[in-house]
């Protein structure tokens, strides 16, 4: 099976530090990867240069075995990459439902026009409602995004990425700064994308609960290299990553390791 999302040896330098340092896996359709490491180990680097934020010093990204290395973060959305980033990354001004109901347009190839009439467009709306209940924020659809609480802003950025259909779901740390009692709708949305066999999900998460529940694979980076990649058990036991790459101390390793 060809895999949903591919990097060979991707890499990236800024002056004589390398960021990311020849990373090469490959993510198939139905699988949750979690990717851990210290902070500074390369992972939102990596995520970057997936998605096309950053330019690659060298190395290719394949989504769906096609090289779109050269593709500027538009296009690589076109292609079915959806990201979300540990800053909520919304239209401020903009309603919540407009939000969403911009998303579904622009997946729909009908551009970002911000004064389409309503009424020529029941299908968006209803579609974008139909997110706005999945994610918990049906009854705050028409207040301004800026005005949500943090956790319902994060809820919002996901609602966008639901309703872009990627195939490739990147998280970036998808519950920080969360509230304990907002973190479960996050997580049951991820939950939920994960049901779909069609689906490929990147996360990156320093919660090793999340992680352990979540993931099917877990891959670790530590100075921008591959240190690890393997079953969760396999990798969350050796004691040789909970110390040099999670930064655990001895109880700790004990209580994950259980």
């Amino acid at each position: 099976m060809t895999p949903s999302l591919e990097t060979r040896e991707l890499t990236v330098r800024f002056g004589g530090h390398v960021a990311v340092d020849s990373v090469s896996c490959a993510f198939r359709p139905g699988t949750l990867t979690a990717i851990v490491g210290p902070n500074g180990a390369g992972k939102t680097t990596y995520f970057n240069l997936i998605s096309g934020q950053l330019k690659a010093t060298a190395g290719r990204v394949l989504v769906g075995g096609d090289d779109v290395s050269a593709l500027p973060a538009p296009e690589r959305t076109k292609r079915g990459l959806g990201r979300a980033f540990q800053l909520t990354n919304l239209f401020p001004n903009l309603s919540v439902l407009e939000n969403v109901r911009l998303a579904v347009q622009a997946r729909r190839g009908m551009g970002l026009n911000l004064w389409s009439i309503w009424s020529d467009h029941h299908a968006l709306v209803a579609e974008a409602e139909a997110i706005l209940d999945r994610i918990a924020l049906g009854a705050r659809r028409d207040a301004p995004a800026s005005s949500l609480p943090h956790g319902d802003q994060r809820k919002l950025e996901v609602g966008i990425l639901l309703a872009l259909e990627p195939s490739v779901f990147l998280f970036d740390e998808p519950t920080a700064g969360m509230s304990v009692d907002e973190v479960p709708v996050i997580l049951d949305l991820v939950r939920d994308i994960k049901r779909d066999p069609t689906k490929t999900i990147l996360l990156v998460e320093h919660k090793m609960d999340v992680v352990r529940e979540l993931s099917d694979r877990i891959i670790v980076l530590h100075n921008g290299r591959l240190a690890a990649d393997g079953a969760p058990a396999e990798v969350i036991a050796s004691p040789v990553v909970q110390q040099a790459y999670l930064g655990m101390s001895s109880d700790e390793e004990e209580e994950v390791a259980s």
